[in-house]
């Protein structure tokens, strides 16, 4: 995408002009289109490993099984939930269609996946949620500035990408985020309140 800038100088007492004219190609939207690319290309990675097993991932059927431990149920829904919020997230960014709503669905996602990790700290090696918060803000920041004159956004002259619309998805998708967190903590407390009572219970003097 080519721009041309024109700046007009008046000198001295409002006389002459000069205009300088200036032929460049947008930085600020090559660089959102890096990101872009970046951020949904591992998105649709752990999307895919989440839905059709591809590298390395577990499927659908073993997803489910590790959302069910936890703390997420049902764990099939959870899992094509998670897997297409990722995988279908991460398309639309990198493709720079509806950029709000795709911004807010990943970091919906990546949020709940951080809240999973959030207790092991910030770093990855040791199981935290450094992975989630970057690709999670990376998803935020682009729903709020837009991708930019190199998007489908753009070409189809952003029916997508009103300023409502990243209202509604943002607001939306916080509350729902807010709530699968919520159920999932309570999932898990009752867990752990269930496993407590045996111990207990074997604890008592006969």
């Amino acid at each position: 995408m080519t721009n041309t800038v024109t700046t007009t100088r008046r000198g001295p007492g409002g006389r002459g002009r000069r205009a300088v004219a200036a032929s460049c190609t947008c930085r600020r939207d090559v660089g959102l289109l890096l990101l872009r690319l970046g951020v949904g290309a591992v998105l649709m990675a752990h999307g895919a490993q989440k839905l059709f097993g591809l590298f390395g991932g577990g499927g659908v059927e073993g997803t489910a099984a590790a959302m069910e431990s936890m703390g997420f149920e049902p764990g099939r829904e959870s899992a094509i939930a998670a897997g297409l919020g990722e995988a279908g997230g991460g398309a639309l960014l990198a493709l720079g269609l509806a950029t709000p709503a795709a911004g807010a669905a990943a970091a919906g996602t990546m949020a709940t996946a951080a809240a999973v990790s959030w207790d092991n700290g910030l770093f990855t090696q040791h199981g935290g949620y450094e992975l989630p918060l970057l690709l999670g803000l990376g998803a935020v920041g682009l729903g709020l500035t837009g991708a930019g004159t190199l998007s489908l956004d753009d070409a189809t002259g952003h029916v997508l990408d009103r300023p409502w619309l990243a209202a509604a998805a943002f607001v939306g998708t916080a509350g729902v985020t807010v709530g699968v967190i919520g159920r999932r903590n309570r999932t898990v407390a009752r867990r752990d309140a269930e496993q407590s009572i045996p111990e207990e219970e074997q604890s008592v003097p006969q």
